[in-house]
């Protein structure tokens, strides 16, 4: 039985990796029926829905806010780890500095994403 703990952690970050791709690939499938029955039935397919299947779809370009956005979560994730080791350190007092290492990782990279954030909307 304590296998299981471990097992459905890791179950669960593979359904999380795993489903959306599936669902994805179902969505692609789908649509290729769609359009080869339409083929079939000798419907002419419009350039648009041709152009659209055939570009790839671009992201956005990073934007300042988008580097602040996620600087800010990522500090607050550091925040979290912080808290965590807090109320552990009431129970456990050697666990907050393995916390507060593990919080400095989510917060150095927030505290980079918003000086790159700040960078950025100088450049501009």
């Amino acid at each position: 039985m304590e296998i299981l703990v471990p097992l459905g952690f890791f179950a669960m970050i593979a359904a999380i990796v795993i489903v959306p791709r599936y669902l994805k690939s179902l969505e692609r499938q789908r649509l290729q029926e769609t359009l080869r029955a339409s083929i079939e039935k000798g419907a002419e397919l419009p350039p648009e829905v041709i152009e659209a299947l055939t570009s790839d779809v671009k992201k956005a370009p990073a934007s300042s806010y988008r580097d602040l956005r996620a600087g800010v979560i990522w500090l607050g994730v550091a925040v979290a780890f912080i808290a965590l080791g807090v109320a552990v350190s009431f129970e456990e007092p050697d666990a907050l500095y393995p916390l507060l290492g593990i919080a400095a990782f989510p917060g150095f990279i927030g505290l980079a994403l918003i000086a790159l954030s700040f960078v950025q909307r100088d450049r501009r």
